[in-house]
């Protein structure tokens, strides 16, 4: 659901395999690719707010 992505911190406990599963490879994945891809833009800005809208779609 939409609400995943906010609400995912506070159901960790709960759904720790399906978030780790759902969010870790995407992350892992679109992180390289924004290092590679985007290597001009600085990762520590660009990356949050690219992930939220990613995920956000995703979920």
């Amino acid at each position: 659901g939409i609400m995943s992505s906010r609400g995912g911190k506070k159901k960790i406990s709960k759904t720790s395999r399906s978030t780790k599963a759902g969010v870790i490879f995407p992350v892992g994945r679109m992180l390289r690719y924004i290092k590679r891809g985007l290597p001009k833009y600085r990762i520590g800005v660009g990356a949050p707010v690219y992930m939220a809208a990613v995920l956000e779609y995703l979920t």
